[in-house]
This record gives C-alpha cells, structure tokens and sequence, in this order.
C-alpha cells in the first residue's frame, strides 16, 4: 500500500529490492521518513469534487492496490468521513517539482472541460514518492468488467451498453485530440499517449470516462518485472498496445479496444483472420460476436468492427480521425 513506501526498507528504495513489513498507519506512524509535519496534498483549481487532504489523511485511508501499470500503482483510499477515491502512484518521475504541478495543472484544466475525462483533483511531490488522487470509480475499468466476467464464463456487457461505452471513450479521445494550442511550453495537449481499456472508467450507469490523461508526460514507464517486491507482471503475453506518443496510436489504441469489445481479448490478435473472414463474419457463417446480437444491434456492431479495423491499420496516415470516428459513431447510434 502506498503507506509501505514510507516505511524503512531493509535494502534499498530502489524497485524490485525493497521489502517493507505490511502494517497499519497507527503501528509505524513514527517512523514516516522525510515528514516532521503533515504536508497537504495540492489540491487543483475549481476541479469538481476536489477536497483538501494531508499526506496523513491518505495514508491512513489506503485500503489496497487495486492495479498497476508500468507507470504505476493504483490504490483505493477510504477516507475518514467515507469518501472514497483514488490514488495513482507513479514508479519513476524526472521532472522537477514546479514542472510537475504545473503539468498536473494544466491537465486537470482541460480534463475538468470534458465530463467523459477524468480529472486530477489533488497530487503530492516529495523526493521518495509522487502521486495523483481522482474520483473513484467503484465498477472499476473496463477491463475490469470484461475480465471478471469472461473468468467466470459469463457476458459483463450487452451491445447497448457496450456501443455507449464506446461512444463516450470517443468522445473523450476527439475533446483531446481538438485541443488547441496543441502545445504549452513542454506539455503536449491534444495527445492521451496512454489509452487502454485498463484506463476505461465505467460508473453505475455504465458511463465511461477515460483517466491518465497526459500521465505520460508526467511519469516515465518502467518494466513490470522490476517492479516494487519484485512482484511479476500480471499478464506475461505481450501487449496488444503501442506505446508510440501520437494522435495516429491514440487512434490505433482505441480500435484494439473495439476489437475487445466486439469479440474477446483474442480479437487484436486475430486481425488479420478478422480481416479475411469480413464477409463470412458479415453474412452471420462463422461466429465473432461475444454478445448476443440481431437485426438493428447486429448491423450497429458490424458497422463498429468496421471502424475497429480501420482504427487498427497498419498504415498510420490510413487510420481515420478521431473527428470522423466520432461522426461514423454518431450516425451508428441515431
């Protein structure tokens, strides 16, 4: 929990090596490194839903983590007047303090426009550890969903549900890319560089927002198989993800999480299968969907495997725009 990184570590603070006995706050409270006082979290400017915190207050309220990412782990906080939110705590930062808040900033600006994005409300920077506290999502990401179900053979989602989610990750991807000036200084604006159906936060209503907006260009990746314990990767098959930095990977990141929507984590695999069998898939001769569809539903989802597959082109310049995404979509759902 995040707490264990204040703790003394019987080697050495690098990840991988370090081994921290798990406790409660109220038993190594003393033995907080770097902190005489109880230093506030920076809370951002007119962000909804933001509160003032003290480092004390989030530690004492870390329950778990609930996942992680080669950026890093993320932990539920349970605070004492029963608010829940969640925390980010990233594994290697280079930028300076004033740089980091200033970006952090600035992201939560533009995040706070577009209510399918989900803002930063507070952050810390000390020397031993950064991190970024926002909304807590209690039906977790979508990739959440969609695991637990299939682990136990059922479908999380039908077509209604996922066409909606669909639309609104959309939506959140065009507000991005449509940001103007593209630039400020060092930050690049109208990029997510991060999107991944782990980062798909779907709430009771099956809304979707999309979190780590810009988080790239906050924290660096690092290899999960250095990771704090030296704990393995969750997953050992590789990634069906590109890590590229630019509006075109956005673009092809989005459709691999159609793909997984459409029919299973084995379809970015199988583009190319996919491909070939269009027409079969089409004329209902072999089986694709993992939901039950007919009639209008079925010609909805072929008419998004479509966008899918042209999202995931190996040709980058190919790929259509998150602006002709959104209207494809939008002309799908009337």
């Amino acid at each position: 929990m995040l707490s264990r990184a204040f703790t003394t570590p019987r080697k050495s603070f690098r990840y991988g090596e370090t081994s921290c006995r798990s406790a409660s706050i109220h038993e190594y409270e003393d033995c907080i490194i770097g902190f005489m006082d109880d230093p506030p979290l920076n809370t951002c400017h007119d962000v909804p839903g933001a509160i003032r915190l003290t480092l004390r207050e989030v530690l004492r309220g870390s329950v778990g983590v609930v996942g992680q990412s080669r950026l890093g782990m993320i932990e539920k906080v349970v605070l004492l007047g029963g608010q829940v939110c969640s925390l980010k705590r990233f594994r290697e930062v280079s930028l300076k303090r004033i740089e980091f808040g200033r970006r952090i900033e600035r992201l939560a600006e533009v995040s706070k426009q577009c209510q399918y994005l989900v803002p930063v409300t507070s952050y810390l920077y000390t020397r031993r550890i950064k991190f970024v506290v926002s909304h807590y999502f209690p039906m977790g990401s979508l990739a959440d969903l969609l695991a637990g179900a299939r682990e136990l053979g059922h479908t999380a989602l039908d077509w209604k549900q996922r066409l909606k989610i669909v639309f609104h990750m959309a939506r959140a991807i065009a507000f991005i890319h449509g940001q103007s000036p593209s630039q400020e200084k060092h930050l690049i604006l109208n990029i997510h560089g991060n999107i991944k159906s782990s980062n798909v936060m779907i709430n009771c209503d099956f809304e979707a927002s999309l979190s780590d907006y810009g988080f790239v260009q906050l924290a660096e990746r690092v290899k999960l198989s250095a990771t704090w314990q030296g704990k393995p990767p969750p997953n050992s098959k590789p990634s069906p993800y590109i890590e590229s930095f630019s509006q075109k990977c956005d673009i092809y990141n989005c459709g691999i999480i159609l793909l997984d929507l459409l029919a299973g984590p084995k379809a970015p695999e199988s583009k190319n299968e996919i491909i070939e069998k269009k027409e079969e898939i089409k004329k209902g001769i072999c089986q694709f969907f993992e939901f039950s569809t007919e009639g209008k539903a079925r010609k909805q989802a072929l008419k998004v495997l479509d966008i899918a597959l042209a999202c995931t082109n190996n040709s980058p310049d190919a790929r259509p725009s998150m602006e002709q995404i959104l209207l494809y979509l939008g002309d799908i759902i009337k």
